[in-house]
C-alpha cells in the first residue's frame, strides 16, 4: 500500500500538471457537403507559435483531424486572448483533394462552439495589437559606431549637384555653374580644364612651324594656347616641359640650349585656344565657394558664427577670392563687433555702437607669386564708410579658412549674428 504521504506527493504534482496545462476550448458541430450528404474526410490545422492568454508557450505544429460521417470534436487553445496574429489555418481534404481552406479565431469558452463561431476572413488578424515602442539607437549592435562613419551634410550641402567632401569630411554641393565639371580636388570650372570654355577649340597633332635643324629655337603656332599651360608639346614622342626645355609667349615657342631640335627631329604639339567667333569662350567663370547663413552670439569673447574652408591646391597666382558679408545686431544696449580672418591674417574688423543694426562689408584678397594683398571695405546704417588695406603670407597650397566671427562689447542680452555671407573664387586667365 502506498503511504499516506507518498499519496499527497501523487495527487499535488497530478494537480500542478493539470495548474500548468493551457485552458482549451471544444469546437463541435456536423458537417455537411452542398448536396446534404455528410462530409468525410480529414480536417488539417496549421498554426504558428504564439503566447496563450494565460503566457502559456504554444509551439508551431500541425493537427490532423479526421472527419467521419460529419462529426467533427477538437479542443484548442484560445487565440482572441493570444498574442497578436494567433489564428487557426484550417483545410478540409475529402479524397486526397484539398477542398477549401478557412482561418478560425477561437474564443475562450466553458461550453462548446459551432465552427461558425469560430470561422473569420482571410486576412484577419487576431489577437490584442502589437505593443510598439521606440528603439534606442544604443538598441541595436553597431548602429552607433556606423552612423559615427557615415558621411554628414556640409554647410555647403545643396540638392540637385554634384557632392564634394569637404576639409571636414562632409558633404559639399559642387560650386560653379550648373554646365561646369567638377575636378578632383572638389574645385570646378569650365569642361576641358582651366580656361577652356564650351566653345573653345582645340589643336590635336600640329606640327609648328620653323626648321628643325639644331640651331633655330624658335617655331611658331597657328593660334595662341589659351591657357598657356594646356599647351603639351612632344620631341620624337617625349614631352617637354614649359620652363626647363622651352617658353613660349603668345604663339611663339622659344627652346632653351640643350633642348634644340636636331635635324631629323618630330615636334608635335597639342593645346586649346580661344575660338574667335566667341572672344568669351575661353574665359572662366567666377565660382561661388561658400554661402550661407551663421549663427549669433551674446557673449564677450569672439566667437566664429561662420566659415568657409578653401581646399588645399585651390588657389595659384592670379587668383582672386572675394568675401562678402552682412553681420545683424539685436537690441540697443550694448556694442558689438565683426571680424573676417583669411587664414590667420585679420583682413576686417569693425565695431558697431549700441544703436546699430547692421554691418555689411566686402574683402578682395588676391593671390601673387609669393603671397597676398587684401583690401576691405565696411559700413552700415549709421556707420559711415571704412577702407583698409594690407598684405598676408598664408600658405595657400594647403587649405585656407575664411573665418566670420562676432562678440558683444559686455554683458547683455543683445546678440550679433552673421545674417549672410558669400565668398567668390575668380581665377586666373590669361587674355586670349
Amino acid at each position: 500500500m502506498l503511504s499516506w504521504r507518498r499519496l499527497a506527493l501523487l495527487v499535488a504534482g497530478a494537480i500542478g500538471t493539470a495548474a500548468g496545462q493551457p485552458a482549451l476550448t471544444s469546437v463541435q458541430d456536423v458537417l455537411y457537403r452542398a448536396d446534404g450528404a455528410r462530409f468525410t474526410g480529414t480536417m488539417f490545422i496549421r498554426y504558428n507559435s504564439f503566447l496563450a492568454g494565460d503566457t502559456s508557450n504554444i509551439a508551431t505544429a500541425n493537427l490532423t483531424l479526421p472527419i467521419v460521417n460529419g462529426v467533427l470534436r477538437v479542443q484548442l487553445v484560445p487565440t482572441t486572448t493570444a498574442s497578436a496574429g494567433a489564428q487557426y489555418a484550417v483545410t478540409y481534404n475529402s479524397q486526397g483533394i484539398d477542398q477549401f481552406t478557412e482561418i478560425w479565431a477561437v474564443p475562450p469558452s466553458t461550453i462548446s462552439l459551432r465552427v461558425r463561431d469560430v470561422r473569420v476572413s482571410s486576412g484577419t488578424v487576431i489577437g490584442p495589437p502589437p505593443i510598439i515602442s521606440p528603439v534606442q539607437i544604443a538598441d541595436v549592435v553597431g548602429l552607433s559606431n556606423e552612423l559615427a562613419v557615415r558621411p554628414m551634410k556640409g554647410v555647403g550641402f545643396g540638392i540637385g549637384r554634384a557632392a564634394v567632401i569637404n576639409q571636414a569630411g562632409q558633404l559639399d554641393a559642387a560650386s560653379g555653374n550648373l554646365g561646369d565639371c567638377v575636378r578632383v580636388d572638389g574645385s570646378s570650372g569650365p569642361c576641358g580644364g582651366g580656361g577652356g570654355g564650351v566653345g573653345g577649340s582645340f589643336a590635336d597633332g600640329e606640327v609648328p612651324s620653323g626648321t628643325v635643324n639644331g640651331v633655330n629655337t624658335v617655331f611658331t603656332l597657328a593660334a595662341t594656347p589659351s591657357p598657356a599651360g594646356s599647351l603639351e608639346l612632344y620631341r620624337n614622342g617625349l614631352l617637354m616641359r614649359q620652363g626647363s626645355d622651352y617658353q613660349i609667349n603668345t604663339n611663339t615657342i622659344t627652346f632653351f640650349v640643350g633642348s634644340i631640335p636636331k635635324t631629323g627631329d618630330l615636334l608635335v604639339a597639342s593645346y586649346r585656344f580661344a575660338n574667335p567667333n566667341d572672344p568669351l569662350s575661353s574665359l572662366a567663370s567666377p565660382q561661388v565657394v561658400c554661402s550661407s547663413t551663421g549663427s549669433s552670439t551674446t557673449g564677450t569673447a569672439l566667437i566664429e558664427l561662420g566659415s568657409c574652408t578653401i581646399p588645399a591646391g585651390l588657389l595659384g597666382a592670379g587668383d582672386r577670392l572675394e568675401v562678402q558679408f552682412q553681420y545683424g545686431h539685436v537690441g540697443t544696449t550694448t556694442g558689438f563687433t565683426g571680424e573676417v580672418q583669411m587664414g590667420g591674417t585679420t583682413v576686417a574688423t569693425r565695431a558697431g555702437d549700441p544703436t546699430e543694426g547692421l554691418l555689411a562689408g566686402h574683402t578682395s584678397f588676391g593671390i601673387y607669386g609669393s603671397g597676398q594683398a587684401w583690401d576691405t571695405q565696411t559700413w552700415g546704417i549709421g556707420l559711415s564708410s571704412a577702407v583698409n588695406a594690407g598684405t598676408a603670407s598664408e600658405n595657400t597650397s594647403q587649405a585656407v579658412r575664411v573665418s566670420l566671427l562676432g562678440q558683444m562689447a559686455g554683458t547683455t542680452s543683445d546678440s550679433v549674428f552673421l545674417r549672410n555671407f558669400t565668398v567668390i573664387r575668380y581665377p586666373a586667365q590669361a587674355n586670349p
